[in-house]
C-alpha cells in the first residue's frame, strides 16, 4: 500500500482507518482529518472542547489537543496526541484521555463520538 504520510506510524494508522472506513464511515472521516498536511493539521485547545462539547460526551480530535484555556466538564477526549498541560487539565476535570489507535479497538463503530477539529 502507498504511504500517505512521512511519519510511518501515522501513515499506518490512516491506512487502517481507511480500511475500517469501508464498513464504518465515521473512521473514514477521521482518516481524512488525519491526512491533512502538518501545517494544516487540527490543533484544538481544551477551551474549545469546553465550549462545544456536552457534559460526559466523547470528543475525537483528528490531531493534537493543546492546553490553552480551562475545562470544567468531564469528557473522554480521543486524539492523535496531547500536550502535557492538556492531559493535566482534562484529567483534573474528571475526564479521560485516549489515543486514537487505542480508541479504534475500544469503539470499532465510533458510536456516540463527536469529531471536533
Amino acid at each position: 500500500m502507498k504511504k500517505v504520510n512521512k511519519n510511518p506510524v501515522l501513515s499506518d494508522l490512516i491506512i487502517d482507518l481507511r480500511d475500517k472506513g469501508t464498513k464504518v464511515p465515521f473512521w473514514k472521516a477521521v482518516a481524512r482529518g488525519l491526512s491533512r498536511p502538518s501545517r494544516k493539521a487540527f490543533k484544538v485547545n481544551v477551551n474549545k472542547i469546553e465550549k462545544f462539547a456536552k457534559p460526559k460526551e466523547t470528543i475525537l480530535v483528528p490531531g493534537i489537543v493543546l492546553g490553552s484555556g480551562d475545562i470544567k466538564k468531564a469528557h473522554k477526549v480521543v486524539a492523535l496526541r496531547f500536550s502535557a498541560s492538556a492531559i493535566e487539565k482534562i484529567v483534573s476535570a474528571g475526564g479521560k484521555t485516549i489515543l486514537i489507535e487505542d480508541y479504534v479497538n475500544e469503539n470499532p463503530k465510533g458510536s456516540n463520538t463527536r469529531i471536533l477539529g
